[in-house]
């Protein structure tokens, strides 16, 4: 094959989500620069699924008549497809990426080896274009070296395959070469996580162009990137819990903020020097009034107003980063099995879906009448689409949506909108939340009348949690060093100290007022049976009137969660 044809595109990005879905835990492994902002490989390969699933809406994509897709509608399937489903800053990039390519390509029904070429260049030009600091060591670096090696095969008068098959040789060189150029990654004894899920693209096109077989995963201890150079992927990921990057990686910002912005395109210059303020990591994609926006900051209001002050952001994702590595370990080890349907019987009038974390804690709210749970919290936020389609599973008429976290809150809001039936959200934002409301709920009732008596039931709960500094910092109790423990309520920090209990018992003293009498404690990860006995051992001490109930959660990252009644 000498040219590109529209069908062949369609085949290699079918073939380039495949090869990523078969590789995408393995590149997670690598995922350490500039912060851990999601799963590296899963989120290359969900903007692939998303440009997959658009292309199939192509006319002709599936004819069997020889009358075929055109190529400037299957690059407008690419190009749409992967702005809206880009997940975190390696799906951005990678989103601009094949923007680039499809914008040279789509003039051609058969792109030639020099077009490829051309394109694979534009592709990192774009790229970086849309990164406001462009780093190298990363995917912008195996991008551009791709594109460089493309080009040098057809100054030889190399066709399409020698023209790919060089722009593969020279991505797999400078993979292997990025630790050489960020110091995180040698540290980390590991490749790009970015670089290395893009690499991949070669060896779609190549099994379509030439028939060559994909290559198969890594083993899941450490292993090499098949692409025809001995690749390694680096050493064996840290012991659970420890995380040897956490100040290089973290670089002080905490949040990763992410939505698509509707916004004329000569506002977005202005866009992004006001972003350069706030934050770093800044990736803008996109063009003619819709635009894909990520970010990493501490300011998460200040990141969303910029949006407000030049068109409507839609679809915000806020993660907060510091905790993202713990979570997402405990979810692949699956301490919440996936959604599970209460037991069988009548369905209710009303049936509550919730977001949760910990095997305990999935029990309290069954027992409470949850009758689906999400697994999801903190930084592993669930999809619009995700939550949507257990709603629209459950058999009852309506439903009560639970999201347990003040980020999960804007995705409930858009299921509210989407669900074909009346679902109606209680904006807790934390489990202790999710419990009190459940006291009112009432399976014969109607989701608003459920919904307001919930919701009332949740506001009278003083909620509070105890987890561990990750790093220095300040807070209205003084000074914050990194692994100290630390007890917060809605209104922030409020005591900090180097003991658990001594952190514990200081946050229910300053939780409990006048005419409380029940304290709850829900165990985590990282409380002990000796730890818990000293806790209701001092309440007992020094508030004898008070009623306490513990619970095990299971929860990561907090060894405490703290309600009080």
């Amino acid at each position: 094959m000498q040219k590109l044809a529209p069908a062949d595109l369609v085949a290699a990005m079918t073939a380039y989500r495949d090869v990523l879905r078969r590789h995408q835990e393995a590149i997670n492994r690598l995922n350490v620069y500039p912060v851990p902002d999601g799963d590296t490989g899963t989120n290359m390969a969900l903007t692939v699924e998303s440009v997959v699933s658009e292309l199939d809406g192509v006319p002709g994509v599936h004819s069997d008549d020889g009358n075929g897709p055109a190529m400037a509608d299957v690059c407008r399937a690419v190009a749409h497809g992967s702005l809206m489903g880009a997940r975190g800053n390696s799906g951005v990039i990678l989103s601009q990426l094949l923007r680039g390519f499809t914008s040279v390509v789509a003039s051609n029904d058969d792109a030639s080896g020099q077009l490829v070429a051309e394109a694979l260049m534009a592709a990192s030009e774009a790229a970086r274009q849309a990164v406001l600091r462009p780093v190298e060591g990363t995917i912008l670096t195996v991008a551009r070296a791709a594109g460089e090696g493309a080009e040098e095969a057809t100054r030889s008068g190399g066709g399409l395959i020698e023209v790919l098959d060089r722009a593969r040789a020279r991505a797999a060189d400078a993979l292997a070469h990025t630790p050489e150029q960020l110091p995180v990654l040698a540290k980390a004894g590991v490749v790009d996580a970015g670089g290395a899920g893009y690499a991949l693209m070669f060896a779609a096109l190549l099994n379509v162009a030439d028939g060559r077989a994909l290559p198969e995963a890594p083993p899941t201890a450490p292993g090499h990137l098949p692409l025809g150079e001995d690749v390694s992927f680096g050493r064996p990921p840290e012991p659970a819990g420890t995380s040897p990057l956490s100040d290089d990686v973290h670089g002080g910002l905490r949040y990763e903020v992410m939505y698509l912005l509707e916004a004329p395109d000569d506002t977005i210059g202005a866009f992004k020097e006001l972003w350069t303020g706030i934050g770093d990591s800044i990736v803008v994609v996109g063009g003619d009034g819709l635009w894909n926006c990520h970010i990493h900051t501490n300011d998460v209001g200040a990141a969303i107003e910029a949006a407000l002050d030049v068109g409507r952001p839609r679809n915000v994702s806020v993660t907060d980063l510091a905790e993202q590595i713990e979570e997402e370990r405990w979810v692949r080890e699956g301490s919440l099995e996936p959604p599970v349907e209460h037991p069988s019987g009548p369905a209710p009038r009303t049936a509550v879906v919730a977001v949760a974390n910990g095997e305990g804690i999935g029990r309290i709210f069954r027992s409470l009448g949850v009758h689906y749970l999400i697994a999801g919290g903190q930084s592993m936020n669930p999809s619009t689409a995700e939550i949507l389609d257990v709603v629209e599973k459950v058999d009852s008429p309506e439903v009560v949506l639970l999201p347990n976290n003040e980020n999960i809150c804007p995705v409930g809001m858009q299921v509210v909108e989407l669900a074909t039936k009346p679902v109606r959200m209680v904006p807790t934002s934390g489990i202790v939340e999710g419990f009190a409301a459940l006291l009112e709920y009432d399976p014969e009732a109607g989701a608003d009348e459920n919904a307001k008596a919930m919701a009332a039931s949740a506001c009278r709960v003083v909620a509070g949690e105890v987890a561990q500094a990750v790093r220095d910092s300040s807070g209205p109790t003084g000074p914050i060093h990194a692994g100290e423990w630390m007890g917060l309520s809605r209104d922030g920090i409020e005591v900090a100290a180097d003991s658990l209990v001594d952190v514990t018992c200081a946050l229910v003293d300053k939780l409990l007022g006048d005419g409380h009498e029940l304290v709850t404690l829900i165990e985590g990860e990282g409380a002990g049976v000796g730890e818990t006995r000293r806790v209701t051992e001092w309440l007992g001490e020094h508030h004898p009137g008070i009623a306490v109930e513990v619970h095990h959660g299971g929860q990561p990252l907090y060894p405490y969660l703290v309600s009080v009644e």
